[in-house]
């Protein structure tokens, strides 16, 4: 596989949103999303835009079923939800509650080593935060592991 070389990750998220510059305001506000780049679509839509979550790439669009493009709204929920590896996790958490975010698992201390946070954004997609705190075998993990 040829990577990309603008950047460092294999695999990029792609959003499909109902209402992706509404969107992309949210996550400048709750996850200090830089906007990189933004392609108009019709009617005043986003035909596609890329924003960074602390360095990282993430890519989102307006839904279009025609197109098979197709929100949370649209399909009654999400099956997929996006990780990303931030500094300051607790920071991280209290802004984007403070935005707007659902906490669906509050901060916490894991077993594997990282302090996380799951968020649902006002458009249906679900986040994991993480910051590592200690760097663990795959067998410390296995020993901490709960029962």
């Amino acid at each position: 596989m040829t990577k990309n070389p603008k950047y460092p990750a294999a695999a990029i998220p792609y959003l499909m949103i109902r209402g992706a510059a509404s969107a992309i305001d949210f996550y400048k506000k709750a996850f200090g999303a830089k906007e990189t780049m933004r392609f108009p679509g019709p009617g005043g839509t986003v035909g596609h835009a890329e924003i960074r979550i602390e360095g990282g790439p993430v890519y989102l669009t307006d839904e279009g079923p025609g197109a098979g493009l197709h929100s949370p709204q649209q399909l009654g929920g999400t099956p997929v939800s996006v990780c990303i590896y931030v500094k300051d996790v607790d920071e991280f958490a209290r802004r984007a509650e403070k935005a707007g975010a659902t906490v669906l698992r509050p901060l916490a201390d894991q077993f594997y080593g990282e302090r996380t946070v799951s968020l649902q954004d006002p458009f249906g997609h679900v986040w994991h935060f993480s910051t590592v705190k200690e760097k663990l075998t795959v067998e410390q993990m296995m020993q901490r592991m709960p029962q």
